[in-house]
C-alpha cells in the first residue's frame, strides 16, 4: 500500500509544479522555442541564417577566384602607365572629376599594345586602358631579339616618328611614351625622333603605326618564295650566309 501511495502522490506534487511553458519567455530561452536567441531557424542561430550566409559567401569566393586565376594563368605582361588626364564638370552642387588613363603592356618578346580608360576613379580607368591594351596586342617582328630589322616613320595628326635600328649596346634612345613602348615590347637597342607634337596619345599612336609597318626577311623571302640568303646578298654582302643563320622571325 505504501507503494502505491507514493505512485499516486508523484502525480499530485507534478500538478501543482509550474506549467514547464513559463520558462522560455526571454528572448534568449535555453530551449530554442519562440525566442529569438534559440537555436532554432532564426537568424542570428545557427540554423538557417548562417547557413544562407555561409552558403553565399562560399559561391562568391569561388567566382572570385576562378576569375582571378585566368587572369593570372595567362602570359605575364608588362604594364606601362604612360599619362593620367584628369578633368573636372561644373554642376549644381559643385565639380564632379574624371580621370583618363594612357597606359601599355606587352610581353618583352616582341607583342605590345596601347589603350586608354576613363572613369571617377584612377584605379578604375587604369584596369580599363590595361583590358583595352590586352585586346589590341600587336607582333613586331626582331632582329636577334633586342633591335628593329629596319628603319620605319609613322604620323598621326600633328605628330610624326622616326625609327631607326641600332648596334648592340646603343640602349632606348626614346622620349617618355616612345620609351614605354620599347620597354614592354622587348627593344633593348633603337634610336627614335619624334617632332610636330609632345601629345601623348598622338606620339604612340605615330609609334604603332611605324612598328605596324616593321617586317623581317623571313616573311619578305615566303611571300617572294625565295632564301633569305637571296635577299640578303643582293646588296654585295659577304656575311648574307651567317645573316641569314641569325634570322629567327
Amino acid at each position: 500500500m505504501a507503494d502505491e501511495n507514493e505512485i499516486q502522490a508523484a502525480p499530485a506534487a507534478d500538478a501543482g509544479a509550474p506549467a514547464p511553458t513559463e520558462a522560455p519567455r526571454g528572448r534568449g530561452g535555453p530551449g530554442g522555442g519562440p525566442g529569438r536567441g534559440g537555436p532554432g531557424g532564426n537568424r542570428s542561430g545557427p540554423g538557417g541564417g548562417n547557413n544562407r550566409g555561409g552558403r553565399d559567401g562560399n559561391n562568391r569566393g569561388r567566382r572570385d577566384n576562378n576569375r582571378g586565376g585566368a587572369d593570372d594563368g595567362g602570359e605575364e605582361l608588362i604594364e606601362k602607365l604612360v599619362h593620367i588626364n584628369r578633368v573636372s564638370k561644373t554642376v549644381k552642387g559643385g565639380k564632379r572629376f574624371g580621370f583618363a588613363a594612357l597606359v601599355v603592356v606587352g610581353d618583352g618578346k616582341g607583342r605590345a599594345g596601347f589603350g586608354h580608360g576613363k572613369a571617377r576613379e584612377v584605379p578604375e580607368a587604369i584596369s580599363k586602358a590595361t583590358a583595352a591594351a590586352k585586346k589590341k596586342m600587336i607582333r613586331v617582328p626582331l632582329r636577334e631579339g633586342r633591335t628593329l630589322h629596319h628603319d620605319g616613320n609613322g604620323h598621326f595628326g600633328a605628330g610624326r616618328v622616326t625609327l631607326r635600328s641600332a648596334p648592340q649596346g646603343t640602349g632606348i634612345i626614346a622620349g617618355g611614351p616612345m620609351r614605354a613602348i620599347f620597354e614592354s615590347l622587348g627593344v633593348a637597342d633603337v634610336v627614335t625622333k619624334s617632332v610636330g607634337t609632345s601629345n601623348p596619345y598622338n606620339m604612340i599612336r605615330a609609334t604603332f603605326e611605324a612598328l605596324g609597318e616593321q617586317t623581317s626577311p623571313k616573311s619578305v623571302a615566303q611571300r617572294r618564295g625565295k632564301k633569305i640568303v637571296d635577299l640578303l646578298g643582293r646588296g654585295g654582302s659577304q656575311t648574307a650566309e651567317a645573316d641569314a643563320a641569325l634570322v629567327t622571325e
